[in-house]
């Protein structure tokens, strides 16, 4: 028979573990504030998810980005989903993958020294990486990042609306040599209803959905002409300066269409 101490043990263990776990949350939204408050002039932080909706472990890294983009109050965190297409032999074909997507990754491989790619997996201004569903590492990442200083080189500027197309042109002061531009076509909600592989029977929701990525040799001024692939949602550019030798991100800028 068991004592009156061992009874009430049982009976508050599963308030503590409630405690326990309502604390940790507590203290994850508090850091997810922090973030969005700790803004300096001249920082900033480009996060880059590459993600894909047949990875059975990926949906937590969305989740993790859509509490970052969620009335995100600092205005220089600039977030990146790109859904790479080598889980897409496993059953399910993610309609936001694309093999660009898998290349860019390959590449921060090469930079980063890294021996393979992985999903999900985080990269914070080209200089860092860490797996994407671990909320500690990327808040100290990013935090760590919008403690950098950083010339405003780039701006942006909606140059001509036409239907679906849209022409965004940039200027830049940069004095940096190897820098490349980079602009992104960023959608900015998702969703789906997977309905094989690893995440069969899940309906997965997605921000920051990256549909199309360009790049060039980076100039005082030029433009990028994009297609929305559907007019019924709403869309964002991002674009930066990247160094092509080391993949580090120079500056960064944005503007909703």
């Amino acid at each position: 028979m068991k004592s009156i101490k061992e009874i009430l043990y049982v009976l508050s263990l599963p308030l503590i573990i409630a405690l326990i776990m309502a604390f940790k949350g507590f203290s994850e939204d508090k850091e997810l504030q922090n973030i969005k408050n700790s803004n300096l002039n001249k920082s900033f932080a480009v996060v880059e998810l590459f993600t894909s909706e047949g990875c059975w472990s990926c949906p937590p890294a969305d989740e993790l980005i859509a509490k970052l983009e969620k009335d995100n109050r600092n205005k220089k965190l600039y977030i990146l989903a790109f859904h790479v297409d080598y889980w897409d032999h496993q059953g399910w074909k993610d309609r936001f993958s694309k093999n660009q997507f898998t290349e860019r990754q390959k590449q921060y491989a090469t930079w980063m020294n890294l021996s393979t790619l992985y999903t999900p997996q985080m990269v914070i201004n080209g200089r860092q990486e860490m797996v994407g569903s671990e909320t500690g590492k990327v808040i100290s990442g990013i935090q760590s990042a919008m403690l950098e200083s950083h010339a405003e080189n780039l701006s942006l500027k909606v140059l001509k609306t036409e239907g679906k197309n849209v022409q965004v042109g940039y200027r830049s002061a940069s004095t940096f040599k190897n820098s490349d531009i980079l602009m992104a076509l960023v959608q900015k909600h998702a969703s789906s209803q997977v309905s094989a592989g690893e995440n069969a029977g899940k309906a997965l929701s997605h921000v920051q959905v990256v549909r199309d990525l360009q790049s060039r040799a980076l100039k005082a001024q030029d433009s990028f002409s994009f297609k929305l692939p559907e007019s019924n949602n709403a869309w964002e550019i991002i674009a930066f300066e990247q160094d092509r030798k080391s993949g580090v991100i120079l500056d960064a800028s944005n503007i909703k269409l």
